[in-house]
């Protein structure tokens, strides 16, 4: 949007007993509850809200609560988060945890501001107020839905609060998404909304429908697990996925490789992003705001380390948060003749960029050293490789005997290994800056993995599950999609469609929801043992997220506020 980055003041009077100060990023004028109702103000509120996106997708704080502690990743050397391990340290007090759901709630109210006083402006042309009340029903749609599959039952504001609260409740788990399904329809309803993000005028980030019915078969699905599930959610959820796929103009890319090349972010693929501002004063290194993509350095191994390598903005800056797990590396992606993914998502290779700290062969030269191997020379040089993870087993001989770094499946620790790399940014000034990338939210080729899934569960024909998954699999083998390679006559199990998400939506900011949705999050961790440092500790009540305890304790007016079942 046009004003994306500007928030000139949110309303934190959401759910808890009001913030105690309003946030100010751009302090050109104080700002009251009644700005809302002016034309000036009516579209600054829908500014902020937009620019709230960015406090999620991003954000560290999504990110650690969607990828790791799952079947995909790890913790990484230095992403001490408990919330990653699931151990005793893991509660209620949990500020990760805090930030999303305050985050929600802030920008649920500053929606509800623009909702509500929509009536109340003058000055601004009919057709333009809709457009930009049904933008804002579609973010706090998404707002709310981030709510639920977190924490379940949850307080339903569904007006503007201009005043602090000290009491508050939660409504049942149907009501909520009962209240999602509505504004996703009263989205799609309005004629003034763009049909599709490449429609005529629509800005990178707009809302549009394709996006708005993308989410709400992704709301179905979901649903459709839950508590809350209501009998016909799988047709709805394939039905609206089919229209999204047939009707948005949406198409894959040839090459899972451009789904997340730099610069590509606004593909034909992509129904919606969340954009990211490359002005410093809100997007700089020293940036507290939350506000920073900062998933550029969140999977970055301790690559500097290594002989012949230093930090640099083309490898990263090694947050090292993240480290993707056994089962990952070496069972979904196992298949890497044909599916092309694994090379397209990791990367395995580094190649020396520090002169200073490129080893010398030593005396004796070890056995099966290369033949123009010399005691005393460098074992390579400059742009030569220095590190290589080649995915399959060596011997310790041959690794002693190598050029460069040799590391195998069975050496990768929480250090170094296979570096998923869809965010990489290599166009910033400093190492150390975050991201201007724009982050993918949806995409069509999760639209075809919705309707695999809500297919296979009985929302149609079985056929039509096979067809999906094909689809998407057959675009794996680029530039050879054939299909007696790539096609599976049947789906054999959910489990079969979990992994089949994981090749394609790997570190994409959705994997806990999905072992969530499916009832499989305890099975694939624990069970399963795909992940075993989260595998000790993780336990049935974990599939939902801790009421904070801010929430809590803010709660002193009326019954005290609800916890989840499990947390105390």
């Amino acid at each position: 949007m046009k004003n994306i980055y500007i928030i000139l003041a949110c309303f934190c009077l959401a759910v808890t007993g009001g913030c105690k100060k309003a946030l100010i990023e751009e302090p050109h004028s104080t700002l009251t509850p009644d700005f809302f109702s002016t034309a000036q103000g009516f579209q600054k509120g829908l500014d902020a809200a937009y620019a709230g996106t960015r406090s999620f997708w991003g954000n560290q704080n999504l990110f650690t609560m969607t990828v790791i502690g799952t079947d995909e990743f790890y913790t990484g050397k230095d992403g001490n988060n408990n919330i990653n391990k699931y151990n005793s340290n893991y509660n209620t007090e949990n500020g990760t945890v805090s930030a999303i759901w305050k985050d929600c709630y802030v920008n649920i109210n500053t929606c509800n501001g623009v909702i509500d006083n929509a009536v109340k402006v003058t000055g601004v042309a009919d057709d333009l107020k809709n457009r930009i009340v049904a933008e804002a029903k579609f973010l706090r749609a998404n707002y709310y839905f981030i709510l639920v599959q977190f924490w379940g039952d949850v307080t339903l504001n569904k007006n503007f609060q201009s005043t602090p609260t000290t009491s508050a409740s939660r409504q049942p788990l149907a009501e909520v998404y009962d209240f999602i399904v509505q504004d996703l329809k009263d989205v799609l309803a309005e004629p003034t909304l763009f049909a599709g993000p490449k429609s005529s005028g629509a800005l990178p980030g707009q809302a549009n429908k394709a996006a708005a019915m993308h989410l709400l078969a992704k709301v179905y699905l979901t649903r459709a697990g839950s508590s809350a599930k209501k009998a016909d959610d799988y047709t709805n959820a394939y039905t609206s996925a089919m229209q999204v796929i047939n009707t948005s103009g949406a198409t894959l890319l040839p090459d899972f490789a451009s789904v997340y090349a730099e610069g590509n972010e606004n593909s034909n693929e992509v129904l919606w992003t969340v954009q990211h501002t490359s002005n410093l004063a809100y997007n700089g290194p020293n940036n507290s705001g939350g506000a920073d993509n900062v998933l550029n350095h969140m999977w970055v191994p301790q690559y500097e380390l290594r002989p012949g390598m230093k930090r640099d903005v083309f490898y990263g800056r090694p947050y090292i948060r993240c480290v993707p797990t056994a089962w990952l590396t070496n069972e979904a992606f196992a298949e890497r003749v044909n599916d092309t993914r694994y090379a397209k998502t990791f990367q395995t290779v580094w190649l020396c960029n520090n002169a200073a700290s490129i080893p010398k062969w030593e005396n004796p030269l070890p056995p099966g050293a290369p033949a123009n191997a010399v005691v005393g020379q460098p074992k390579f040089a400059l742009g030569d490789t220095a590190i290589f993870m080649p995915g399959y087993d060596v011997s310790d001989a041959k690794i002693a005997a190598s050029r460069y770094l040799l590391i195998p499946p069975r050496k990768y620790d929480n250090t170094l290994s296979p570096y998923m790399k869809k965010y990489n940014d290599t166009k910033r000034a400093d190492l150390n800056y975050p991201s201007i990338r724009p982050v993918i939210v949806y995409r069509l080729a999760e639209t075809h993995l919705i309707a695999a899934e809500a297919a296979f569960m009985g929302g149609a024909a079985a056929s039509e599950a096979v067809n999906h998954i094909n689809i998407i699999r057959r675009r794996a083998a680029f530039p050879n999609p054939n299909p007696s390679v790539m096609d599976v006559a049947s789906i054999p199990s959910l489990d079969f469609i979990l992994d089949e998400r994981s090749r394609e939506l790997c570190g994409e900011n959705v994997r806990w929801w999905d072992l969530v949705r499916t009832g499989k999050l305890i099975d694939r961790v624990k069970t399963k043992n795909y992940n075993p440092e989260a595998g000790a500790n993780i336990m049935d009540f974990h599939v939902l997220r801790p009421i904070p305890q801010d929430q809590i304790d803010a709660t002193t007016t009326g019954p005290k506020y609800p916890q989840n079942p499990g947390w105390f």
